[in-house]
């Protein structure tokens, strides 16, 4: 839909929802517990001096996770839409920020967080199947064009589908957890006792608190997709308070346990150097057969993220093609599949592309990390303020949800996303400047778009 072209009705939230308590935790839940627990934690592991900050970063990162779920929250509540940071964007600091936004998403966050799972991928894939020196990149590649195919095709997944899928990652988490802890030894207790004495060394905290925070709050990601419960959850005043505590508990506490699992069986060292580490895990556990089966498991929750990824995705590109006249040719819809044909394959171009990028570098998830985070952080630096923007702006606007302890809270969330983007421009290497250069190389697109006036 071209920019302002026309004023979308504003529901007042919480009147007539069905959503309760217990459906939010559930949906918050499934949408952050997936396949990065399983790929980023010997990254985060790289980066922490001893265990206790390697533990005190996973804890550290659930209190961030809160701290910006209920600025979201409060963005949510007083202006639902399905455009999410979009339209937050666009109403506090104008189109050009919107349209910024649209393009990071299509050429490097969105596009990048496909191939960093497409790589998590790859590494489960290639114990299964291994194809050689390059194994990883090519079950990557495979999952990337295989699930893009489906797409162009109309192939949708049912919400049934995704469920099951989630549940599945939380079991194979569950039996992670399990075997891990279960294991008798000294691994857990000698790293911790060692990570109290040296926690006060200068690298470790430095580590802790760079790019180490940047490897887990991606895997905490999606706790953002709460404000989009709020349109439709009964009593959002009330009850939005209760999902997010709940959630993020249940979260951080599965987290936790996961992390003090592999620990117990690896130790930190061993974490640094570990790929697949659930697949290793379960072999140290049960055998052989035990990693193989929850390599499969892993396969299919990260195929299932994939896909999902890909669908939302492609629709960035299809907003842009109907806001920028000159790449109207992305706008066009393929009635016959009901799908933005064009954006799909041009997605998949994209991060094909990233995909041999990340190869090529050696490291394809820590590749991938480093070319999004920088261009990630930044704009969720922007929406953190659009908290306090709109607020000023929009005084007497309804707001359902209120985020605690204004202006702390948004100010807090603003500080942290501005020393993340810090950490992962400074720390994160050449991936880091490439994504800021595609970012920038979508300026242009401001002189072309379509100035139609600003949303209400």
């Amino acid at each position: 839909m071209p920019a302002g072209s026309e004023r979308v009705p504003v529901p007042e939230p919480g009147k007539g929802k069905g959503i309760g308590v217990t459906d939010g935790v559930a949906v918050l839940v499934g949408v952050v517990i997936g396949v990065g627990i399983f790929g980023f934690p010997p990254l985060v592991a790289q980066q922490a001096d001893t265990a206790l900050i390697y533990m005190g970063l996973w804890f550290a990162g659930g209190l961030v996770m809160l701290v910006g779920a209920l600025c979201y929250a409060e963005l949510g509540s007083t202006y639902p839409h399905a455009g999410g940071e979009y339209h937050y964007l666009r109403r506090a600091w104008g189109g050009g920020v919107g349209l910024m936004f649209a393009w990071a998403r299509g050429s490097v966050i969105q596009t990048g967080a496909i191939a960093a799972v497409a790589f998590i991928y790859g590494e489960y894939a290639q114990q299964l199947l291994p194809l050689g020196d390059h194994g990883v990149a090519v079950h990557a590649s495979l999952a990337v064009i295989g699930l893009t195919a489906l797409n162009v095709l109309g192939t949708r997944e049912s919400k049934r589908l995704q469920i099951v899928f989630t549940s599945l990652t939380v079991l194979v988490l569950a039996g992670v957890i399990g075997g891990g802890l279960l294991m008798a030894g000294p691994a857990l207790a000698e790293p911790l006792e060692h990570g109290v004495a040296a926690a006060s060394s200068a690298n470790g905290l430095a580590g802790a608190l760079g790019m180490g925070m940047v490897f887990v709050l991606l895997t905490y990601g999606g706790w953002n997709e709460a404000a989009y419960l709020s349109g439709e959850l009964r009593d959002p005043a009330r009850n939005m308070r209760r999902v997010l505590l709940i959630g993020t508990a249940v979260v951080c506490v599965i987290y936790l346990l996961a992390n003090l699992a592999y620990l117990q069986i690896f130790g930190l060292d061993g974490l640094r150097q570990t790929h697949a580490v659930g697949a290793e895990l379960m072999r140290s556990v049960a055998g052989p057969m035990a990693a193989a089966l929850l390599s499969v498991m892993v396969c299919l929750a990260a195929l299932s993220t994939i896909n999902a990824t890909i669908l939302t995705g492609a629709r960035v590109y299809y907003a842009l093609g109907r806001d920028v006249p000159r790449l109207a040719v992305l706008g066009a819809w393929s009635d016959r599949g009901e799908t933005p044909a064009r954006a799909l394959l041009l997605q998949g171009a994209i991060t094909l592309g990233l995909v041999l990028f990340g190869a090529l570098t050696g490291n394809g998830i820590s590749t991938m990390v480093a070319y999004t985070a920088p261009v990630f952080w930044l704009f969720m630096l922007l929406t953190a303020l659009a908290v306090l923007r709109l607020r000023q702006r929009d005084p007497d606007a309804l707001r359902p949800f209120r985020v605690p302890l204004y202006p702390l809270t948004p100010l807090l969330f603003a500080a942290t996303c501005a020393g993340l983007f810090w950490s992962s421009v400074v720390y994160a290497g050449p991936g880091a400047v490439i994504g800021l250069l595609v970012l920038l190389a979508g300026l242009p697109l401001l002189a072309m778009r379509k100035r139609t006036g600003e949303p209400a």
